[in-house]
């Protein structure tokens, strides 16, 4: 028989267990409400340094990795855009979540072709479900911080040349008048 103690945890651990799962469900719906993008993965067989390893180039991209119960996952999904994704979420899954929507799909392709275990399902951005090659086609185009360096340089290129052709009359001008004064004084 149990002790007395014993019987009365088990007795609180169910209570203790729906409010972790409430907090779990929670948190999920959270992320899943403030996230542009969804990376679903199976990643059985991977060892935890190749997780970690994942999680750690996940983080550097501003990009974030989730491994919860796909039921709990599939509650938390309800009412965001994302809940295209429920059916994916069967077997050992991996959720990765970006606000930028190149940073979690280009870290997982990336991490899919050096790990055969690592296998991208699909995923969503916004109210778009994302096959396989969607995602691959995603994580080819270049991210926000790049598009942008591009956009300043396009920018920046034309005030570059406006400053160059409205200088170059001065330094014209500057030479005449020192080719002027040189004629001047060798008279």
């Amino acid at each position: 028989m149990q002790p007395a103690a014993d019987k009365a945890a088990n007795r609180e651990s169910p209570e203790v267990d729906r409010a972790e799962k409430k907090a779990t469900i929670a948190t999920l719906n959270g992320v899943f409400k403030a996230t542009n993008v969804v990376v679903v993965a199976h990643y059985s067989g991977l060892t935890v340094v190749q997780l970690q390893t994942l999680r750690r180039q996940m983080k550097q991209a501003g990009a974030s990795v989730k491994v919860a119960k796909n039921r709990l996952a599939r509650i938390a999904l309800e009412g965001t855009d994302i809940a295209s994704i429920g059916p994916l979420l069967k077997g050992p899954t991996l959720i990765a979540t970006s606000s930028d929507p190149v940073a979690a799909p280009k870290v997982a392709v990336d991490f899919a072709k050096a790990h055969e275990k690592f296998v991208i399902l699909g995923g969503a951005m916004g109210k778009t479900a994302l096959n396989p090659d969607s995602v691959k086609a995603l994580a080819s185009l270049p991210s926000l911080d790049e598009l942008r360096a591009r956009l300043v340089g396009l920018i920046q290129a034309p005030a570059t040349k406006i400053a160059q052709i409205v200088v170059a009359p001065a330094g014209k001008l500057a030479r005449v008048v020192q080719a002027y004064a040189s004629k001047d004084e060798a008279a």
